[in-house]
């Protein structure tokens, strides 16, 4: 009688990088692996999406919106990014830490550029950086890429341009799917390591994650890229106001807050907080 067949062995789960690298993000695209992003502004987000495996983690100008209280991305500078930017990349041990290029300070031309690079590079400990624009951003990114600084592009919806675009439209659609492939390459040639597409139609990024051989990060693209990113206080339930349609709401921590807060305000004014248990002796 034949012995019984040994299962196979399962084979080890590839370990996590120490540090995630450009090297891992061209990986994941060749090997079918989601990559995974949130906007973080501070140590403390930035130390549990850290620890919870999230990939890379942009410093975004979206800061205007979520922390400095601008109605647009417009006003926001270097000098207010730069300590984000810092307090992020000190904290996360694993996770990409990429600084977002804020509106006017690359459009001047590739040196203007290169200069903003080097700033975020040499006083955040950041480890690439993203600005806007396809081909009319091709040698900004070109010319920083050839300092040795990894480039994120973005392309589509880009909300520095927003009153150019005539608000926030679905960029993409019909005739306008050449300049998007357009923008795209241009983007690869330059030398980027990756390219955000954002609220481009599905199809659309599909058949720009097809052309290139850089990873797409999706921003309401639709699920037929490598990668998608969120900002964090639109996906935990922190913002209020209009929230983009491809925004899924993985909590509502304005809620949780707003409990805990009224709760505590009750407990002081009835004399229940502190109790013994919060007094010393």
């Amino acid at each position: 009688m034949s012995e019984p067949m040994k299962p196979a062995p399962v084979p080890a789960a590839t370990p996590s990088p120490a540090r995630v690298r450009t090297r891992h993000f061209q990986r994941a695209k060749e090997q079918g692996i989601k990559i995974t992003g949130l906007t973080s502004y501070d140590m403390l987000t930035a130390r549990i999406f850290d620890e919870a495996g999230i990939d890379f983690l942009l410093v975004g100008d979206s800061a205007g919106n979520t922390v400095l209280g601008f109605d647009t991305t417009l006003p926001v500078t270097v000098d207010e990014l730069i300590p984000l930017t810092r307090a992020v990349a000190g904290a996360a041990k694993r996770a990409f830490v990429i600084a977002d290029m804020p509106f006017g300070s690359y459009e001047n031309g590739p040196e203007d550029a290169l200069k903003t690079a080097f700033r975020f590079m040499k006083e955040t400990g950041s480890q690439a950086v993203k600005l806007e624009g396809g081909e009319r951003s091709h040698e900004q990114i070109r010319r920083i890429v050839s300092a040795g600084i990894p480039v994120m592009g973005h392309i589509g919806f880009t909300p520095q341009s927003e009153h150019g675009l005539g608000g926030h439209l679905i960029q993409g659609r019909g005739a306008a799917l050449e300049q998007l492939l357009r923008d795209a390459r241009a983007v690869q040639d330059a030398g980027a390591f990756a390219v955000v597409l954002e609220m481009v139609p599905a199809d659309a990024a599909a058949k720009v994650t097809a052309e290139l051989d850089i990873p797409t990060i999706g921003v309401g693209a639709g699920p037929h890229v490598s990668g998608q990113l969120l900002v964090w206080t639109d996906f935990a339930g922190l913002t209020t106001g209009r929230i983009p349609s491809f925004v899924k709401k993985y909590a509502d921590l304005r809620g949780t807050l707003t409990d805990a807060v009224s709760t505590f305000r009750t407990e002081v004014a009835d004399g229940v907080y502190p109790g013994e248990e919060h007094s010393y002796s």
